[in-house]
């Protein structure tokens, strides 16, 4: 079927919203937000509200308001703000214990020893993609390795690692050969390296949609991640029935920063968030039923 629907000014769009049976009091107001907000990147808010007529129109609920899905926007805008804020953290501990474990084992140029992993295509692969990070970035330690230096070509692990993007780092780890080098890595976090490895993958999707400010609230994700079983303590905060929300993640991310930092009030903020907006129903991110009786969540007296 060929596409023909013609572009529509805001105004012709807010016609529709109310021919459709949205409630827009405010039409100035309305007008603002979908000058700066595409109309596609808000329509993921009200679909909730949508409903189709045997002919397969489009109507919206009775009692629908442009606020509503607005205010789930806002929510949804803030929501990815912490999470990024908790990815950061638990991005920077990653990359500084690869560089830690691999140079404190094996020297300062571990990663270019292609014994030290699994597959020598893939190591390749890393490398071929390293290098042209390497030869693009203007960081200052790069550069003044770049004029200092001529062997070896590239630098030090501790440097390469800050300028790999967080997937190359996932596919570094993931090719290393000794296991008990991967779960070195992940022993400050209290896990096995299979589900950090795991979480890592996971993390570079849900990165990348934070990164280009995509919806987190009520997704579907694509990756999915494999849920801890130690230690103990944490293995009942998961959702086992809702592993394609985001809630999974949030939990392992609140594990992480918690052990990084004991009085980190991150999971508090993300409790407070979401009692703030009565139109966010938890369950839509995966959230179990009793998730504030889960300690992770549970506010602090």
């Amino acid at each position: 079927m060929k596409y023909d629907k013609p572009p529509l000014s805001i105004n012709q769009q807010i016609d529709l919203l109310v021919s459709r049976g949205m409630i827009i009091p405010d039409r100035n107001r309305a007008a603002r937000y979908l000058t700066h907000i595409n109309y596609y990147r808000l329509r993921a808010y009200w679909l909730m509200y949508e409903q189709q007529n045997d002919n397969g129109e489009h109507y919206f609920k009775l009692d629908t308001q442009f606020e509503h899905a607005l205010s789930l926007y806002i929510f949804d805008r803030k929501f990815r703000l912490l999470v990024l804020e908790a990815i950061e953290r638990v991005e920077v501990s990653l990359r500084t214990r690869f560089a830690y474990v691999l140079a404190n084992r094996y020297g300062s140029h571990a990663y270019l020893d292609v014994r030290l992993f699994k597959s020598s295509d893939t190591h390749t692969q890393c490398l071929d993609s390293f290098r042209e990070e390497y030869n693009r970035s203007r960081e200052t330690f790069i550069e003044h390795y770049k004029s200092t230096y001529t062997e070896p070509e590239l630098p030090p692990v501790w440097a390469a690692c800050e300028i790999m993007s967080f997937g190359q780092l996932s596919k570094w780890f993931e090719n290393i050969k000794k296991r008990e080098d991967r779960n070195e890595i992940a022993s400050v976090f209290n896990i096995d390296e299979i589900v950090l490895n795991s979480f890592m993958h996971h993390l570079t999707h849900v990165r990348n949609l934070v990164a280009h400010h995509s919806r987190l609230w009520n997704r579907r994700l694509t990756f999915t991640m494999m849920i801890p079983r130690r230690p103990q303590e944490i293995a009942d905060w998961f959702n086992q029935q809702e592993n394609r929300k985001i809630y999974n993640t949030l939990a392992m991310l609140g594990y992480m920063v918690s052990l990084m930092s004991p009085g980190s009030t991150w999971a508090e903020r993300i409790t407070q968030l979401i009692e703030e907006n009565q139109l966010v129903n938890p369950e839509n991110m995966g959230f179990p039923s009793n998730w504030k009786e889960i300690s992770l969540w549970r506010k602090r007296v």
